[in-house]
């Protein structure tokens, strides 16, 4: 076997088998090319010598010896290539594969083509080469118009000149080989593009691995078990369309002028609060459903004073006011404290300051508490307004100073109790003028997508809904609302704390946490005060039919309006029905039931008037779900697990203008029988998204088209977000809202419609409870 560092001569490499030289000469490749250490190269030669060493050693010895006795080669000997470098194939690794020189090298030819490199773009695709001598790679003559390759060679190359970012064009004879070559040494790789043999196997598979894509193509990852792509199921032509004539926009009655209005909400409670000091305004209960406290209206005038006098006065400097009229506050009062929350109120509206109701935070991390500090943020709040028992109710951190909630802009807690104001001057008035289009506050509002926007409400607006609900409930003074709802926002701001106001009427606020442990107690309330109108949900219908039979001495003959304010939902009407059998024989009276329609956007859009006792009440539309899934009315003529059944929400607002538009695409009329969004023109509606024009502009800027693209009139709408249709006698239906909008194979299935078809075929104990 040689010996470690002896070098067999040409002789006893030429004596070997044509397949040990083919193997020596690629174990040298794969050194020079960095493939192999020169340890495993020495390991792998010496195996490949070992069953020739009789031979190899003999051989070795003499050559050793000559090369001992030869002098060594001048500068000019070495320079030039030699026979004996052309005729070698094996032995050790001599100057043509050191790093230094390599690197010179590449380095001179890459500057002497400098030039042509921004000529014409090498190949990327790295495949072989023979080596080239710096002497070869000079500048080509100005008649060649293509770069020179700097990776041909010649038989003669002494050096190693491959830069790796240089290679070859994919041709199958490389330039540059002797043309008497044997094409025997050329090698196939894996995709067969014959490249020559001095190149790594390793390499190239690895260039081969790196074209190979890093994952399945798309339409591979939608194969089934049939290897079939999924396809898109296409419209059935067979699909019921609409046919009516397309609508035009229905007209509410007018809004009647009556002489006692007071110019501006703020004018009602100074009227009332002057003139009817003692009249009650607001009662509110404690945990157990009882009447813990009577706001009336000469307290509420006086403490809203004093509040709208401690917020422009008392919280700064004379020069430096931390608040002005305009600028915005948040209102933090739990849901069972309304006589904190409307003194609070009624004091911004006095000092021109912008109330932003807000749910009281409970964690640092809250989620849904992220979104309102973002709102409170955009709104530039700056100052929260709350309650002493709110307050300290609040989360705090080992220093007793109220945490920094995620997501919220740091703010100053004020207290509004009676005891931390202070009493204006006699010669102190607030500013009330004419209610205009300036904002009077703001109620926020989630959308599908968990973000939470801002609706302004003008002055005007919300006098002249004010107007707009007296007319339509036809509110006198001194009745009494039970109010069910949440008093901070939609029909239980509106009604409870506006609407009560302009009629000098008396509230008795129910809170949610009294419903659950007393689900009856807002009957009892009824029974007790004698009131004229509720203001439920139907999940408190419910929950009194739930708990009727722990008391059954109740009476609700009194009531003249139930106002349902989610009648909109398709499946009130079950719940509607099952609480009029059941109380009917307690007084309740079926004309006293009104569902209404409501948006945070477009406030309230219809609303069933009172009825006349002993008129027929309105009919009900049994509508055939296949119909709807594709926009269109029909009536059922199938079983009833196929029919959607949904009440009427009233008529048109008074002073307001509705029309019916496609949900998708330009704002175009409906046709008659045809479902659409809701869009309402009045002055009763919100002004803008607070902080969002373009999304303000697309919602409260409306103008609906005919089905030629022209516009109905220069009025615009607003976008109310529900589903429905216009049906005779201009009774208005709500069938589904956009933000519960599928759309399934070109068909339209909307989350109400899931809940009121399983109330269609379940019983509806177990669907109640299991929801």
């Amino acid at each position: 076997m040689a010996e470690r560092g002896l070098e067999p001569s040409p002789a006893a490499v030429a004596a070997l088998p044509p397949e040990v030289r083919a193997q020596l000469a690629e174990l040298e490749l794969e050194l020079s090319e960095g493939d192999i250490t020169q340890k495993g190269y020495e390991k792998k030669r010496s195996k490949l010598l070992s069953p020739y060493s009789p031979q190899t050693q003999e051989t070795d010895s003499t050559g050793q010896k000559e090369r001992n006795q030869t002098p060594a080669p001048t500068a000019a000997q070495t320079s030039a290539p030699s026979k004996y470098h052309r005729s070698r194939s094996g032995g050790a690794r001599d100057e043509r594969y050191r790093s230094d020189i390599h690197t010179e090298a590449v380095q001179a030819a890459l500057a002497k083509h400098k030039e042509q490199k921004m000529a014409l773009p090498m190949p990327t695709k790295r495949r072989s080469t023979f080596v080239q001598s710096p002497a070869d790679a000079c500048t080509p003559p100005e008649n060649v118009s293509a770069p020179p390759d700097v990776t041909a060679t010649t038989s003669s190359s002494s050096s190693l000149l491959r830069p790796a970012n240089i290679d070859l064009p994919p041709s199958g004879i490389v330039k540059g080989m002797h043309k008497g070559s044997n094409r025997s040494s050329l090698m196939d790789t894996a995709d067969g593009v014959p490249v020559n043999s001095r190149v790594s196997t390793k390499i190239q598979q690895l260039l081969n691995t790196l074209k190979r894509p890093k994952r399945p193509p798309l339409k591979e990852f939608f194969v089934d078990d049939s290897e079939e792509i999924v396809e898109v199921p296409q419209p059935d032509p067979n699909q019921p369309k609409p046919e009516g004539r397309q609508m035009t926009p229905v007209k509410g009655e007018p809004l009647g002028v009556i002489c006692n209005w007071p110019p501006a909400l703020e004018s009602a409670l100074q009227r009332w609060g002057t003139t009817q000091a003692k009249c009650p305004c607001l009662t509110g209960l404690d945990v157990t459903g009882k009447p813990v406290y009577t706001l009336t209206y000469g307290k509420l005038w006086s403490r809203s004073l004093k509040l709208a006098y401690t917020l422009l006065n008392k919280l700064g400097t004379k020069n430096e006011p931390v608040l002005k009229p305009g600028d915005r506050v948040a209102l933090v009062y739990p849901n069972n404290d309304p006589v904190m929350f409307m003194v609070a109120f009624y004091g911004c509206l006095l000092a021109e300051v912008i109330p932003v109701p807000i749910e009281v935070p409970l964690t640092r991390k809250d989620a849904g508490g992220q979104q309102i500090g973002f709102l409170l943020g955009s709104c530039g709040i700056a100052l929260a307004l709350t309650s002493e028992i709110c307050l300290k109710g609040l989360p705090k951190t080992q220093n007793g100073e109220i945490v920094q909630f995620k997501g919220w802009p740091r703010l100053k807690w004020v207290v509004t109790d009676s005891k931390y104001l202070s009493k204006p001057p006699k010669d102190w008035q607030p500013h009330i003028s004419p209610a205009g289009t300036e904002p009077a506050y703001i109620e926020y509002k989630t959308s599908k997508e968990g973000s939470v926007m801002g609706v302004t409400v003008s002055r005007l607006a919300m006098l002249s809904h004010c107007q707009a609900l007296s007319q339509a409930c036809s509110y006198s003074e001194g009745e009494t609302v039970v109010n069910v709802l949440d008093f901070k926002k939609d029909a239980g701001l509106w009604h409870g704390m506006f609407a009560n106001v302009m009629n000098k009427m008396h509230t008795i606020s129910v809170p949610y946490s009294v419903m659950k442990t007393c689900p009856l107690s807002w009957v009892q309330r009824v029974h007790a005060h004698k009131a004229k109108v509720a203001l439920v949900k139907c999940r408190d219908l419910h929950w009194a039919m739930m708990a009727h039979r722990d008391q059954r001495d109740v009476s609700l003959s009194s009531l003249r309006m139930l106002i349902v304010t989610d009648g909109a939902n398709p499946w009130s009407v079950s719940s509607c029905d099952a609480f009029l059998s059941l109380f009917q024989s307690h007084g309740l009276k079926p004309e006293a039931i009104c569902p209404c329609a409501t948006s945070a956007e477009a406030m309230t859009i219809a609303i069933r008037r009172p009825g006349v006792p002993g008129a027929p009440l309105p009919g009900r539309a049994i509508l055939s779900m296949n119909g709807l899934s594709y926009g269109v009315i029909r009536v059922n003529t199938e079983d009833k697990n196929s029919a959607l059944t949904v009440q009427d929400v009233g008529h048109v607002m008074p002073g307001g203008m509705m029309c019916i538009v496609k949900p998708d695409g330009l704002p175009q009329l409906c046709k008659t029988d045809e479902i659409g969004e809701i869009c309402v023109s009045s002055r009763t509606g919100g002004m803008m998204y607070f902080g969002l024009a373009g999304v303000t502009k697309n919602t409260f800027e409306v103008i609906p088209v005919t089905s030629s693209g022209s516009p109905v009139g220069d009025v615009p709408f607003i976008r109310s977000g529900l589903l429905g249709f216009v049906g005779p006698g201009s009774l208005v239906f709500v069938v589904g809202k956009m933000d519960g909008l599928l759309m399934v194979s070109g068909r339209r299935h909307n989350a109400d419609d899931i809940v009121a078809t399983g109330l269609a075929v379940e019983s509806i104990k177990t669907v109640y409870r299991g929801r």
